[in-house]
């Protein structure tokens, strides 16, 4: 940490002498702390190449580029949804601190407290995010990022998956394939209740270093994955998680006026549950279910891999009978 002050103050980030770091934490991948210097606080992130898990999990820490220029185009895009980004440099950028009025909506989540309001505003902003860079050739060439998806996601997700299932590899590594080649529009890859703080009915989204030109089934999938995952985790008490998936996913669709609703939907359905056995089997487990809640996630997702044509609906149906 001192070595990174050193850093800051021969870049001219920090001005005074007792300027000063603190350490934030709930990510893996960073090193993010929230400078005070003189009047002025903001927060800077430096990406690590190798992730704080248990699992040998490496990636190029050249990914903390497109982290903010994602953060920059987004705030273009749905304004207010992102920190705004302050500065540029070498291997790490900084961004506004948003204070102490904000709470992340894991924690929230985790304590019960599940409002619909704010599933609504997280499909609400995918969808946006979506539709406005969908199709967008400049944005494709900026983001070429699909090593780094491979680094982050496709392989210590759900490669990692497919090598402890050997009865499914070769289902799961053809949908590695085909996400991987998809090509449509501007991808977080990190779209997860971790990631998002609120304040009030404002919701802002966080982590944005998996930023990539794919496949945009793989983030409603991802956010969808976590409501599931928290409802195992408050059950068998009801804290109305079914009510937070539906409204994500109609908030999510409202906006994104596709062509096909029913293809995305399948495809989506498909990401989901790889997704829902990664984080029992993967490289970055969830930490708050049981064995036992591990095990029923297995349960549910291993006989259903083989169904193409597996809708949402069908999904949170079955699971909410657990």
């Amino acid at each position: 940490m001192d070595d990174f002050l050193k850093l800051l103050r021969a870049d001219g980030v920090v001005t005074t002498a007792n300027a000063w770091l603190v350490p934030l934490t709930g990510g893996v991948s960073s090193e993010i702390y929230r400078v005070e210097d003189g009047s002025r606080i903001f927060v800077v992130k430096r990406a690590l190449e190798k992730l704080r898990v248990q699992a040998d999990w490496r990636a190029d820490p050249g990914r903390n580029v497109y982290e903010r220029l994602y953060l920059e185009r987004v705030g273009q895009i749905v304004p207010g949804s992102v920190p705004r980004v302050l500065s540029a440099h070498d291997g790490y950028f900084t961004m506004e601190w948003l204070g102490g009025d904000w709470e992340n909506w894991k924690s929230r989540l985790l304590a019960g407290d599940c409002r619909v309001g704010d599933a609504a505003a997280a499909g609400r902003i995918l969808g946006r995010i979506h539709r406005a860079t969908f199709g967008d050739a400049a944005l494709q060439r900026e983001f070429d990022t699909t090593e780094n998806f491979r680094q982050l996601r496709l392989d210590p997700y759900l490669q990692t998956v497919a090598g402890k299932h050997p009865g499914h590899r070769r289902l799961i590594e053809t949908e590695i394939a085909r996400i991987a080649s998809t090509r449509e529009c501007l991808v977080h890859g990190d779209y997860s209740p971790k990631n998002m703080l609120l304040s009030g009915d404002r919701l802002m989204v966080l982590d944005c270093e998996v930023a990539w030109f794919g496949d945009p089934a793989f983030d409603l999938a991802f956010l969808l994955n976590h409501l599931l995952l928290k409802a195992l985790y408050h059950a068998p008490a009801d804290k109305g998680l079914k009510t937070l998936f539906t409204s994500a996913q109609k908030a999510y669709f409202g906006e994104r006026n596709l062509a096909d609703e029913r293809e995305f939907d399948n495809r989506t359905a498909r990401i989901l549950l790889l997704l829902l056995l990664a984080r029992v089997d993967g490289k970055s487990p969830v930490e708050y279910l049981s064995p036992d809640q591990q095990d029923k996630v297995r349960r549910f997702v291993l006989p259903h891999l083989a169904r193409a044509d597996l809708t949402l609906v069908e999904i949170q149906a079955a699971w909410f009978h657990l």
